[in-house]
């Protein structure tokens, strides 16, 4: 068994035909995400690079609660942004300026003011945000990130700004809450090689080592995790991972960090 995970890249309609080495767009096609398919020792993870070309519709999330209440096994969905890359002006959507109930969301989903409603983050590299399941949220164009998600592909769309896709109001309000995103909370920003956790749990835990992890952050690691290189190279079982690649490795004694090698660690809860 490989440990670099298979990778598949999406055509999506706010993608970018030309992609940052080493991911290269097929000629013709509007590349918005590359997934790596999650294992089946780690099933609960997927990871992806998203190229933002355009904006993505506004969205929202279910949480497992919501899922399974509605017989759909645990299907929820809470996900984190790296921001790897980001155009002069590029932002993030998330939550609103002030907050909005049901019929007031629904109505500015309907006449297109939700887009202003929301709270716009300008961004640049290394800005992290986490966005609970149920958060109201978009990705404006110009925005390249790594993220890394509970394994579902639940997604309801309140706006798409006239793209000719289906909306999901009535799914997507029964879940979304129109409050104002606790910034202080979820959000950090990132140095490019120190060490710094990002989530630790209750869904999953993220952490950003540069090199071999310190103890205490290794004994957080006992079985299988997920490895992503952002700088640098590391070895998984003799297999020479790197950036634009994901990999499983069964513990940390399996991986083989260099020194100056900046890494993204992932593991479920």
């Amino acid at each position: 068994m490989r440990a670099a995970l298979p990778m598949r890249q999406i055509e999506k309609p706010w993608g970018c035909d030309r992609l940052p080495a080493p991911f290269v767009a097929p000629e013709g096609q509007r590349i918005g995400e590359i997934w790596f398919e999650p294992p089946a020792q780690l099933p609960e993870l997927l990871v992806k690079y998203i190229f933002a070309c355009d904006k993505l519709s506004v969205q929202v999330h279910p949480s497992d609660a919501q899922t399974e209440a509605e017989g759909l096994g645990r299907q929820g969905k809470e996900e984190c942004w790296l921001v790897v890359d980001a155009e002069p002006g590029a932002r993030l959507g998330i939550g609103f300026d002030a907050p909005l109930d049901s019929a007031e969301m629904r109505a500015a989903a309907l006449d297109g003011s939700i887009e202003d409603l929301m709270t716009w983050y300008p961004v640049s590299a290394g800005d992290f945000f986490y966005i609970p399941a149920n958060t109201v949220h978009a990705i404006g164009a110009g925005v390249s990130l790594i993220e890394v998600q509970q394994n579902s592909d639940i997604t309801y769309r309140l706006f798409d700004y006239g793209r000719p896709r289906e909306l999901h109001l009535d799914e997507g309000l029964a879940v979304a809450d129109g409050k104002v995103y606790d910034l202080a909370r979820w959000a950090a920003k990132v140095p490019d090689n120190a060490a710094q956790t990002l989530v630790d749990g209750p869904l999953f835990r993220l952490d950003q080592v540069c090199g071999k992890p310190a103890e205490a952050i290794s004994v957080l690691y006992p079985a299988e995790l997920l490895v992503i290189p952002r700088d640098g190279k590391v070895q998984v079982r003799g297999e020479i991972i790197e950036p634009g690649q994901c990999a499983l490795a069964r513990s940390l004694d399996e991986v083989v960090f260099k020194d100056r090698t900046v890494c993204l660690l992932a593991r479920a809860c």
